[in-house]
């Protein structure tokens, strides 16, 4: 992955991308569904999906779609081509770059920048240093790229330019300890996400059962470890989502099917565990989480029972209360995403490669919406501003 794929211009319909967005009514973007009864103007919006091109049934690179923001319904567009493997996506701040992390043996991350007029164009791949990168983020400032080497058990960081692209890797970081958990062979980073604060950066290690914290020097590119949370062994922290408060997160913990509500202290950068909870099913291996913008819902993908689960968020984010579960409509919920006003909820679904989406309603209920989309191997979706 050290070769930089020539950045080839590659066509778009116009109402598949960003250009979905810059013709959609600017009233689009209302309060949350269950902030208001008033329904929110239809208008057109962008997805982007994520995939494994070299499995089997896989697609050929990331692929685009729209949606319908009053009613859900999704409709495919054609796809990225030149990226290899991009099972997970994020989006520049300034919406004009997304990036892809490359999950393979030579682990790399991808560029490709999103023209107004629907066009886009790869700027290049960089090697992450590790191997199956299975997460990144971009630095709310929006000049580095963070990402997590799942099967090396080590996190990246990469400098972003004006334009988008991206620079030799400034730091690599391998979680050489706490010892592996029960059942373990080594650390598996698993994600890595900025705190709310801004100031720190949280390191999801599957492998350790721990949580890392540490504090991203802006001027070099480099990682400082400043503390370290201890999941129960055996647990399996997957992913980790912050509330917009600020002062607590949401760990989903793969292996013992739990949900554990965790304190954050922004001054110190310290994450504090409470005790595992219920995900609403006997049996799983518990995705991601996600919390609407007003803080009011959390939702959590459950593959195994392919449920979704929907807990009320209390005491100012202190704490969740499990309400309900509904069938997620495919097969391995590998992955969820809000809408921008979080008024719809997408499920990638990797084993019936399909995306799912449902309404949010005022009590945080979820509908369906629409029809699955198809979309092979479907293990990320990203709906865009």
């Amino acid at each position: 992955m050290n070769a930089v794929p020539s950045p080839a211009l590659g066509r778009l319909s116009r109402r598949s991308l960003l250009a979905a967005a810059l013709v959609a009514a600017p009233t689009a973007l209302a309060a949350p569904a269950h902030a208001s009864a008033r329904p929110a103007p239809t208008a057109t919006r962008p997805l982007l999906l994520g995939t494994y091109t070299s499995a089997e049934g896989g697609g050929t690179g990331i692929g685009t779609a729209t949606y319908d923001t009053a009613t859900g319904a999704t409709t495919p567009g054609p796809v990225i081509t030149g990226v290899e493997n991009p099972s997970y996506l994020a989006l520049h701040p300034s919406g004009a770059t997304v990036y892809a992390v490359a999950e393979q043996d030579a682990g790399a991350v991808t560029a490709v920048a999103l023209a107004p007029d629907g066009t886009y164009e790869v700027l290049g791949t960089r090697p992450t240093g590790g191997s199956g990168p299975t997460h990144l983020s971009v630095h709310p400032s929006g000049r580095w790229l963070l990402s997590a080497n799942y099967t090396s058990g080590s996190v990246a960081v990469h400098p972003i330019a004006q334009d988008g692209s991206l620079g030799e890797r400034t730091d690599l970081v391998t979680h050489s300890s706490p010892p592996p958990g029960p059942g373990q062979n080594g650390p598996h980073a698993h994600q890595i996400v900025t705190a709310p604060d801004g100031g720190h950066v949280l390191a999801v290690d599957l492998g350790t059962d721990t949580v890392y914290t540490y504090r991203l020097d802006e001027s070099a590119g480099t990682l400082t470890e400043v503390s370290r949370a201890a999941l129960a062994p055996g647990s399996g922290p997957r992913h980790l989502t912050c509330h917009p408060g600020g002062r607590s997160a949401y760990l989903a913990c793969e292996l013992d099917n739990t949900t554990v509500v965790c304190a954050y202290d922004p001054d110190s950068g310290t994450l504090t565990p409470g005790a595992g909870q219920s995900t609403g099913s006997d049996t799983g291996y518990p995705a991601q989480l996600v919390v609407t913008g007003d803080g009011s819902y959390a939702y959590l993908a459950n593959r195994g029972p392919n449920s979704l689960t929907r807990y009320a968020v209390e005491d100012g984010g202190a704490a969740l209360r499990l309400l309900d579960t509904v069938p997620a409509g495919g097969d391995w919920p590998r992955q969820l995403a809000l809408s921008p006003d979080s008024s719809l909820l997408f499920a990638a679904n990797q084993r019936s490669s399909t995306v799912t989406a449902f309404r949010i309603g005022s009590d945080g209920a979820l509908t369906p919406a629409g029809d699955p989309l198809p979309a092979p191997v479907a293990v990320c979706v990203l709906p865009l501003p």
